[in-house]
């Protein structure tokens, strides 16, 4: 594969360039850039802007919307959009379900689920973890069993994220409970409406509600919810979560983040100077780019090879991918933090309550230190990095 783009790849970077910051409003686009909180408007809003224009789902097959683009303009694509922080499209459905679907769904499954995923007139969640198998998911303990035309499931999921949200719900349950473990799995499709699903929030450090537990109590689904085949459910996640783990890389985010940091160190006083006067601190951010090059090269080199490979099958390489992206998200992260310094952690509420004092913390250090532990995550989920290098062991070196 070139590393370098055609004139007709330019052409088609440019283009990209302008829709992304013409079509989507200017102020969802700066609270991305700002790492602050979106609302689930800003996210089906922008969505469906890009779905009207066909750019929602380019992953998929064409008759569901997608794009038949080469590798390296699908490359272009997500680089672009991150970095022009305009918000990825909603993953549980596009990098998700939506995927998993189009590939091993019945033609009903498509039909019905496909086009309404693509503009989140369904937004989906995730029920994949569990309490006590979160990278060791394989030995997930939420069941389902056959009752006539229903599938009767119970237990518990958690970590969902945004799952307060969500219009249905995408599980692995245990079909099987003799079989092996990743043997006994099946892939469930459940509507939230469903009698005997509740949802419960999980509060995390900075007070937000992002994450959720999800319970099942005797809850009834179609047969026809399954996706694929009974007892498969294990190789259909492989396929969702290799797609997961391209994404997390998310080079054009952490490119638009270190640029914004850069920015801000060479406005920051520090000392007599500013914080961008400091050697090891442009030493740091040298690291980070050239770590960020490899990184690039390297998931341009997989998205090269999905063309030449059977598409139903997890590329391991996507393991590497994972780990050192997150690895930079989080190193970027921790930048902003030293730039803002003491700023990095505001006064709460109830100190600033009759202070007369001026406002001296800068508007930008205020998401610096959430997003800092907001991002200690990204190493965790997909498959957390310990799992990631157990994969690389075993699909690269053998052991």
């Amino acid at each position: 594969m070139e590393l370098r783009y055609t004139p007709d790849e330019i052409a088609f970077r440019d283009e990209l360039r302008r829709f992304f910051r013409a079509e989507i409003p200017a102020e969802i686009r700066q609270r991305v850039a700002e790492g602050r909180h979106l609302s689930k408007e800003d996210i089906v809003t922008s969505q469906r802007i890009l779905n009207a224009h066909g750019l929602a789902v380019p992953n998929w097959p064409v008759k569901w919307g997608g794009k038949d683009w080469t590798p390296v303009q699908r490359y272009i694509y997500t680089e672009e959009l991150q970095r022009a922080a305009v918000p990825q499209p909603l993953g549980f459905n596009t990098a998700m379900v939506g995927p998993v679907i189009a590939q091993f769904g019945s033609e009903a499954q498509k039909e019905r689920f496909l086009p309404a995923t693509a503009n989140v007139d369904i937004w989906w969640a995730q029920g994949f973890s569990e309490p006590g198998s979160g990278s060791d998911l394989a030995s997930l303990k939420t069941r389902a069993e056959k009752r006539g035309d229903k599938w009767v499931i119970n237990g518990q999921k958690t970590w969902t994220t945004l799952g307060q949200h969500a219009d249905w719900i995408f599980c692995l349950v245990r079909t099987d409970r003799e079989a092996k473990k990743q043997k006994g799995i099946s892939f469930i499709l459940a509507d939230m409406k469903t009698p005997g699903i509740s949802v419960r929030p999980i509060i995390t450090i900075d007070g937000a509600h992002e994450v959720n537990e999800v319970f099942f109590d005797d809850v009834e689904v179609p047969l026809e919810n399954l996706v694929g085949e009974e007892n498969r459910g294990w190789d259909y996640a492989k396929f969702l979560l290799a797609n997961e783990r391209l994404g997390i890389a998310r080079i054009g985010m952490t490119k638009q983040r270190l640029a914004r940091a850069k920015r801000i160190a060479r406005e920051t006083p520090m000392g007599e100077g500013v914080v961008w006067d400091d050697p090891e601190f442009r030493r740091r951010v040298a690291r980070i780019e050239v770590q960020l090059k490899a990184l690039e090269i390297t998931q341009m080199r997989v998205v090269a090879a999905q063309g030449r490979q059977d598409a139903s099958k997890p590329d391991p390489a996507t393991s590497i991918l994972k780990i050192k992206g997150s690895e930079l998200q989080q190193a970027t992260t921790a930048l902003l933090v030293d730039i803002a310094g003491p700023y990095a952690l505001p006064l709460a509420e109830h100190d600033r309550e009759g202070s007369n004092e001026p406002e001296i913390m800068p508007e930008w250090a205020e998401t610096a230190a959430p997003n800092y532990f907001n991002y200690r995550k990204v190493s965790i989920y997909g498959g957390s990095n310990e799992i990631q290098r157990n994969i690389i062991a075993k699909a690269f070196l053998g052991l």
